[in-house]
């Protein structure tokens, strides 16, 4: 069992005994979606694999806060939060704006990118060393920015 998935069965537990039903809903929900992943695949997922299924949930619970926030559910908004809050715990701690911005430069330094058809070469490179810590959308945002 990879140590994250190990983590997150052990808060689990702590979450029973404390009788925190927000924060088993959420864990419950991450286990079961990292679960169907590995009876999916028919494997044991490592700590890259299981951070995939919460990087992939976060997303999940962004766009959903954002489409709720548009139909003016504020009810589901929160839940939709909560979740959130207890999802993030599982992710590394994300870059600020500046180190993102840093990566990006230098990638593009590093690569000689001046264009846009080089999009997908930067994007290759970035995925492998941000993966997790920042949100890929915004990494995208910005060498666009940057070669525009």
């Amino acid at each position: 069992m990879s140590k994250l998935k190990q983590l997150i069965t052990d808060d689990m537990k702590l979450a029973m005994k404390a009788q925190d039903k927000p924060a088993l809903k959420a864990i419950r929900m991450i286990l079961g979606a990292i679960k169907q992943k590995e009876i999916d695949e028919r494997i044991d997922l490592d700590d890259n694999q299981v951070m995939a299924v919460i990087q992939k949930m976060v997303k999940q619970r962004k766009d959903s806060i954002s489409q709720f926030s548009d139909a003016g559910r504020t009810d589901l908004v929160e839940v939709e939060e909560a979740e959130l809050l207890i999802i993030n715990n599982y992710m590394p701690k994300q870059l600020g704006e500046d180190e993102i911005e840093a990566a990006v430069v230098k990638a593009i330094s590093d690569t000689g990118a001046d264009s846009m058809k080089d999009m997908g070469k930067l994007m290759g490179i970035l995925k492998s060393q941000l993966d997790g810590k920042a949100d890929m959308g915004q990494v995208s945002q910005l060498i666009k920015s940057k070669l525009s």
